[in-house]
């Protein structure tokens, strides 16, 4: 299986789980395929139980078994559209943040996924994620500093983020909002 258009992360964890199981990628999906089970958590328990994987781990294979991991679509342009059916209006938005952090630098990894848009350097530290009609969250991971004006605890509303912005009116897209992703940016460098 060809895993070369796959984020860093992603290829790294296979990779992983290829080197720790002694099994390649293509092996784990015929297991799991031949499992008996169809559901996702179904799958998931079944490696976690019967093949001591790791949640995380069994979650990634359960994904490429079911052909529902991030490489999966055509093209990382079709899932942002399938994130903003219906929630089109919100599209501008996630347009005008994308072309000010890509302004940050060249090193900045977008990797799509089923329900946002992932942000990594050498780690993650934004995601961009459409919450509903009419707001959009961008979900950060900085260190040591305390949310505060346009910026709330993150961790209860998404376990990967410390510090969360919800954007419910174009105002709040302005320097306030860029300094506080320049700033996790800049952590994850």
């Amino acid at each position: 299986m060809d895993t070369s258009s796959l984020d860093k992360a992603t290829q790294t964890q296979l990779s992983n789980i290829e080197k720790n199981s002694g099994k390649k990628l293509e092996e784990w999906i015929a297991i799991v395929n031949k499992s008996g089970f169809a559901k996702h958590g179904e799958l998931v328990n079944f490696l976690k139980e019967k093949h001591g994987f790791t949640h995380g781990n069994a979650n990634t294979v359960v994904h490429f078994a079911k052909q529902s991991h991030a490489g999966a679509a055509e093209n990382s342009d079709d899932l942002i559209a399938e994130q903003y059916k219906g929630k089109e209006n919100l599209k501008p938005w996630y347009n005008k943040l994308m072309a000010e952090i890509n302004k940050f630098g060249s090193d900045v990894e977008v990797s799509p996924k089923k329900a946002y848009v992932s942000l990594r350097r050498k780690k993650q530290f934004a995601l961009i994620q459409p919450s509903t009609k009419d707001r959009l969250d961008v979900g950060l991971n900085i260190k040591g500093i305390a949310p505060s004006g346009i910026v709330e605890d993150g961790s209860k509303w998404n376990a990967m983020c410390t510090h969360r912005i919800k954007i419910t009116d174009e105002k709040t897209i302005g320097e306030e909002l860029f300094n506080w992703i320049k700033h996790a940016y800049e952590q994850a460098g």
